[in-house]
């Protein structure tokens, strides 16, 4: 009988980290570029990769952040991308002030929130 309940646990165990949210693992940014639009604004290519589940389990948004850690953007992601991985989003016209030479852009998912791959770059000036 205690096999029996051990071998149970054991299957339940296995079936969560198998199928659960846990599976999706963190969203990592793994690429982003920086477009200089004039006036300390630029557009911004993200790509992220996260194995998005459905609505239980998606990453939900990427974020610009200054180097004091000060958000400067969010791009909010409204949906799962299931069959689109890894897929990049753009957001337009973000302010980085002339004082930053560097930003830094990091990905949330739902379940794990922050901590995933983040991507540190140069920010271009004209």
């Amino acid at each position: 009988m205690a096999a029996q309940g051990l071998n149970r646990g054991l299957l339940l165990a296995a079936a969560l980290v198998a199928g659960g949210p846990v599976a999706a693992g963190q969203a990592d940014v793994l690429q982003v570029e920086l477009h200089p639009t004039g006036d300390g604004r630029y557009d911004i290519d993200v790509t992220v990769r996260h194995n998005d589940t459905g609505w239980d389990h998606f990453a939900n948004r990427w974020e610009v952040l200054a180097p004091d850690g000060h958000v400067l953007a969010t791009r909010v992601l409204y949906h799962p991308h299931v069959n689109e991985q890894p897929f990049t989003r753009s957001l337009a016209g973000v302010a980085i002030p002339g004082e930053y030479t560097w930003v830094r852009v990091r990905a949330h998912d739902l379940v794990h929130g922050y901590g995933g791959r983040e991507v540190t770059l140069s920010v271009p000036r004209p």
